[in-house]
């Protein structure tokens, strides 16, 4: 007879920006802003968007041009400040992607284990969690506080260590190639989504398994992936 494992057993890492919230017109906004404060020609929105899920500091080395005068930490340091200042207006929330919240409670009621490994920091993952109410949804939470930047596979490896369960029973979703990356280098399931900032062809050619096309097409998707498991 088969044998059937319980859901418990398997753990879901989402990426956060692109994959369960719509940040890029903060972050644009922000790392504009940051450019222009220190008297640079803004990069372009489409160059900021794709380097959305790397750490902070990766993300504004990647938009700067070869000749830039001014160093990393200092534009670092502006951006952050654009982007605190974002925050404190109180009616701007960064908006879930749609389904969302139904996906991720689908999974918690069959008993999944999820977790979460962005390239955020801690306070500004918790801060997002918080405004949607998500943060009891998840048992593990690794930002670039904890490790190196996609698409190392650190941070996924410290989760799996850390909550005990194996790389052949965990998976990955996310919107960009370096999640995707991350989880081929971590030699877990690769989920690409299609509604985030990069293309599901890119997604695919970096590794992944399937694109999902709707959040709440999840369960079905894992029921493929892990057909032992009784969902």
């Amino acid at each position: 007879m088969r044998k059937l494992y319980p859901p418990r057993d398997y753990l879901i890492i989402f990426d956060c920006d692109g994959t369960l919230i719509d940040s890029a017109n903060k972050i644009v906004r922000a790392m504009r802003q940051a450019w222009a404060s220190n008297g640079l020609k803004p990069p372009p929105e489409n160059a900021i968007r794709r380097g959305v899920g790397l750490k902070l500091n990766e993300a504004i080395c990647q938009l700067m041009a070869s000749d830039c005068t001014v160093a990393v930490e200092t534009l670092v340091d502006s951006y952050v400040e654009a982007f605190r200042d974002s925050c404190n207006v109180s009616e701007y929330v960064e908006p879930l992607y749609p389904g969302i919240r139904s996906c991720l409670g689908a999974l918690n009621d069959k008993g999944f284990l999820l977790g979460i490994a962005t390239g955020k920091s801690r306070r500004g993952l918790q801060r997002t969690l918080n405004q949607h109410a998500l943060l009891d949804f998840f048992q593990i939470l690794k930002t670039a506080d904890d490790g190196p930047s996609k698409p190392s596979p650190d941070i996924l490896l410290d989760a799996m260590a850390e909550i005990g369960v194996q790389p052949q029973n965990t998976a990955m979703i996310g919107d960009t190639v370096y999640d995707v990356k991350m989880a081929v280098n971590a030699a877990v399931k690769p989920i690409g989504v299609n509604w985030g900032y990069h293309d599901a062809s890119e997604l695919k050619r970096a590794g992944a398994e399937t694109i999902l096309e709707d959040c709440n097409n999840l369960l079905t998707v894992l029921k493929n992936i892990w057909n032992e498991v009784e969902i």
